[in-house]
């Protein structure tokens, strides 16, 4: 799999840069563990932290449907791997492997773009549960921005502890 990371426009409008600013961080956890095998991706951090490559793979899925699907789209699915507000169980990689992350990775980055793409405005608003709040979509794509930004941070430490690998 080759990874196509491009950076966001230097003078684009506010969705083509939040949008690519998301697609950047998506493509930046992708490349932090290209190339390892399950083994390696689900090395954890240091005990007791279950923290690894293949269960931030895994908890990003579970954000992407989450905010999109589940927020934005009002779709009634549950998380794949996390009981409903358990977003840590989603880090529990026992018996898991990096296709299956990634396939349901991939399905929901899939799903998140579609419905970014047919929302009229970044003013689109769908609620939240969790908040019992209406949020805005440009809320969700900031969210999101954050998260994968936390993550990456993560994921760097961790894929340096995999096999020395650092930086991009």
């Amino acid at each position: 799999m080759t990874i196509e990371r491009i950076g966001p426009p230097l003078r684009g409008s506010e969705r083509e840069t939040l949008r690519t600013f998301l697609d950047f961080h998506r493509a930046t956890l992708a490349m932090k563990c290209e190339g390892l095998t399950d083994e390696e991706l689900a090395r954890r951090s240091m005990p007791p932290s279950t923290l690894s490559l293949l269960g931030l793979v895994r908890h990003m899925a579970e954000v992407e449907r989450t905010w999109f699907r589940r927020t934005m789209n009002a779709e009634d699915i549950p998380l794949r791997w996390s009981p409903e507000g358990d977003f840590q169980a989603a880090y529990d990689t026992t018996g898991a492997t990096g296709a299956e992350a990634f396939a349901a990775w991939e399905e929901e980055v899939g799903h998140s773009r579609a419905i970014e793409a047919a929302a009229e405005s970044l003013d689109v608003t769908g609620y939240n549960k969790r908040w019992e709040e209406d949020v805005s979509l440009r809320l969700v794509m900031l969210h999101l921005i954050h998260e994968y930004a936390r993550h990456n941070g993560h994921a760097d430490l961790l894929r340096e502890g995999v096999d020395g690998t650092v930086g991009a």
